[in-house]
């Protein structure tokens, strides 16, 4: 009976699940190995498996686990596991969700918390313990914790000294951009591609030719100004663009012949064209005492000639009234302590008096102000302006922008916006390597000031956001793009620096260039590199009021300028609601002021009152007394407490201080939608004209918003999922932060330990 066919029941009972009948019926599939995502010149230098990244800070349950990788361009943690993503999350076609690029690490810090020991690493340099932590500081305001309990610690050390190495690059050519377009635009076949075509759909000026000149002469009515090319093949000036504009009456020998004088033999560069002829110029100081009186007079006297009323000019001299460079950095390193280095307290009072004392907001003011009394010179006093600093490539490039910003709506639609930056900074010669600090090798050199730039941009959009064709979240994305080193925009000091190097890496790799004489890197412009067309619609402003609009009446279109009665702009634009002033902080946002700043605001219309009006004051007042023309001259409030904190780029990686299920983008939702549905149904109009009372089978044109209606009018639009104030930035977690219960007896009774690295290098790191 024992061998016979016929099998006995069994009698025992097992609580347990049988795994071989389960793995029968349902095999598991093999896991995955974790590889990092590389792009087109991108190799691995280093690993570590077993790498714990923190998310939670009082425990460790919503921590990842994967693979640490290093290579040539980013920091990159790989993980089976993944965060709980938002329904509508931006998402970046050249960086994964946990990727960091390596120009964006602004410190490698290494930990032991066993012997107590921690160590900031630079290049080549040595770690004689074996760290269990890593904490990289980034320059967009993240602080990223690894822990490297379950990894070995031959692999720990070697992938931080990985990092800390490949991080400061010691020469330009070694930064990733290179390798990318040496690979991405040029085949291993030998094709040649050789980088984006400027005349291939790209709608933004480079100023790399004359012709974009030319049309900035024509468009402004600056009829008393040419295209200059003595300086082609950077014959007379290093940091010079090999175009530029100067005055009709200023012959190209005497331009030659003054050059020697200006500092880097930078000649005085035009910039733009008020409609009175008023022209707004920059140039750096005379370098020759003896020849100061002489050369300013004849450049002086070419610009009066230049004007139709041959008004004198005025010159602003940038170096004896604003920061400099260094002030700016230190502005920076004490905001950022404040933001993402300090706990997030409950009493805003004392953070917002922090945040004052870093003088970061008084900076963002004295260049506004600054940039009013330009506006003033240009619009009331009809004269001429010249910038005057040092070497011109620095606070001429910010106060430049913003005037023309405030005076020219073509610089606040999109590609204006663009082709403002790319002429003022791009070609001019901001120093954009250094600044950035990419190779690492002169703290000195390092400043933000492209970044204080978009903040006192942000700071006038936040106050007329319906004059602006993009929307804060851009302005975001773009101060983040500095931190890509792929695109030539925000990768060197001056065209001829990018001309030198691209050409000595082209030889070293056997690059046949052709008829181009460098590699053509893209430029930031070209955002089909960084995002998917449906993410590029988070550019778009739902508020924007256009120069012109059409409009259905009667069955034909009809196109009209938006004009506003006093009534409705001194009741919406004056005063807009923080619901509408997205990513500020208003007083019914989550840092609420109180009664302290009420009576800060009080003092500040106080003194006013009490000093004696200026012309240019007065101007301001004047400006304010009448209704806003969002197509004409826009001048910002400059009271301190009109400026408001940039909570979208500052304070984003903060959950404590976003609003989890809502906040200012759910007014960018609703504004979305309901722009979507108004074009939608002025689409359906404009079809059903054209197709003689039967709009059936008509083509639909693709949607310019984000969140978009639905497909009938009358079926109201699903709400989304989740929607955080830090939209899209943010991702769910809070981000090794501690909680906001930051005092030092909760952070005993949660652990002291955990804080122990972090905390001890707050004041050794900044």
């Amino acid at each position: 009976m024992m061998f016979s066919g016929k099998q006995s029941k069994p009698t025992f009972k097992s609580y347990l699940p049988p795994l071989q009948t389960d793995l029968k019926k349902s095999p598991q599939l093999p896991i995955k190995k974790l590889e990092a995502k590389l792009l087109p010149g991108e190799i691995v230098v280093n690993e570590a498996n077993f790498v714990r990244k923190c998310i939670g800070a009082e425990s460790c349950q919503d921590d990842l686990w994967g693979k640490l990788v290093c290579t040539n361009f980013k920091v990159s943690f790989i993980s089976h596991n993944s965060l709980p993503r938002q329904r509508f999350q931006c998402t970046h076609r050249l960086l994964g969700e946990h990727d960091i690029p390596l120009a964006c690490v602004e410190q490698v810090v290494t930990v032991n918390d066993v012997k107590g020991k921690q160590k900031i690493l630079g290049s080549n340099q040595k770690l004689k313990f074996n760290p269990t932590e890593l904490i990289l500081y980034c320059k967009d305001f993240r602080i990223i914790r690894f822990r490297f309990d379950e990894a070995g610690p031959e692999s720990a050390k070697k992938v931080c000294l990985a990092i800390a190495h490949y991080s400061h690059p010691a020469d330009p050519q070694l930064l990733f951009g290179f390798e990318y377009v040496g690979k991405r635009y040029h085949g291993s076949a030998g094709e040649q591609v050789n980088g984006v075509d400027p005349g291939g759909g790209m709608q933004t000026p480079l100023f790399d030719c004359s012709s974009d000149w030319d049309r900035e002469i024509k468009r402004t009515g600056a009829s008393e100004w040419r295209v200059c090319t003595i300086n082609q093949g950077y014959f007379i000036s290093p940091s010079l663009p090999e175009f530029f504009v100067v005055p009709v009456s200023l012959a190209d020998q005497d331009l030659k012949q003054y050059a020697c004088f200006f500092y880097s033999q930078r000649i005085p560069l035009w910039c733009w064209n008020h409609s009175s002829g008023s022209a707004l110029v920059r140039m750096s100081n005379i370098s020759d005492p003896q020849q100061q009186r002489k050369v300013e007079q004849r450049i002086s006297s070419a610009i009066t000639k230049s004007h139709p009323l041959r008004s004198d000019v005025f010159k602003s001299d940038l170096d004896k009234t604003l920061p400099n460079i260094q002030d700016i950095q230190a502005a920076l390193l004490k905001l950022r302590q404040i933001c993402v280095i300090d706990p997030f307290e409950e009493s805003e009072e004392k953070w917002l008096s922090s945040l004052e004392s870093s003088r970061w907001m008084e900076y963002v003011r004295t260049f506004l102000r600054h940039a009013v009394e330009v506006v003033y010179m240009l619009e009331r006093r009809n004269v001429p302006v010249i910038l005057l600093e040092n070497e011109d490539r620095d606070l001429s490039c910010v106060i430049s922008c913003l005037v023309q910003l405030m005076c020219d709506p073509h610089c606040r639609s999109l590609h204006g916006f663009q082709g403002l930056i790319q002429k003022e900074w791009v070609m001019a010669g901001h120093r954009f390597l250094d600044r950035c600090n990419h190779l690492k090798k002169n703290d000195k050199e390092e400043s933000p000031v492209f970044l204080l730039f978009l903040d006192c941009a942000w700071q006038l959009w936040n106050q007329y956001p319906a004059a602006f064709e993009f929307t804060d979240v851009y302005l975001t994305v773009l101060g983040d793009s500095m931190w890509v080193p792929i695109f030539s925009t925000f990768l060197f000091n001056c065209p001829r620096q990018r001309a030198e190097n691209s050409r000595d890496f082209a030889s070293s790799k056997s690059i046949h260039l052709g008829q181009d004489q460098a590699l053509r890197f893209p430029p930031v412009w070209d955002w089909s590199q960084q995002f998917s067309l449906k993410d590029q619609t988070l550019f778009n402003n739902p508020l924007y009021v256009g120069k012109i609009a059409t409009c259905v009446q009667n069955g034909t279109v009809k196109t009209f300028t938006h004009r506003r009665s006093k009534k409705n702009y001194s009741s919406t634009l004056r005063g807009l609601p923080s619901a509408f002033r997205n990513g500020s902080i208003g007083p019914n946002d989550t840092l609420a002021r109180r009664n302290s700043l009420v009576l800060r605001l009080r003092s500040d219309l106080s003194q006013v009152r009490e000093q004696q009006e200026t012309p240019s004051e007065r101007f301001i007042r004047d400006f304010f007394s009448r209704p806003v023309d969002l197509q004409g001259l826009l001048l910002p409030q400059l009271l301190p407490s009109h400026l408001s904190v940039w909570k979208l780029y500052f304070l984003r990686w903060v959950p404590e201080a976003q609003i989890p299920q809502g906040g200012p983008i759910t007014t960018f939702h609703k504004l979305s939608v309901l722009t979507d549905e108004i074009e939608m149904l002025q689409n359906q109009l404009k079809q059903y004209k054209g197709a003689g009372g039967t709009p059936n089978n008509l083509h639909v044109e693709p949607s310019k918003m984000y969140f978009k209606s639905s497909s009938t009018p009358h079926q109201p639009p699903a709400p989304p999922e989740y929607l955080s104030s830090s939209f899209p930035f943010s991702p769910v977690g809070n981000l090794c932060r501690p909680g906001i219960l930051g005092t030092p007896l909760s952070k005993f009774l949660n652990g002291a330990k955990i804080w122990l690295s972090t905390e001890t290098l707050a004041n050794e790191t900044f």
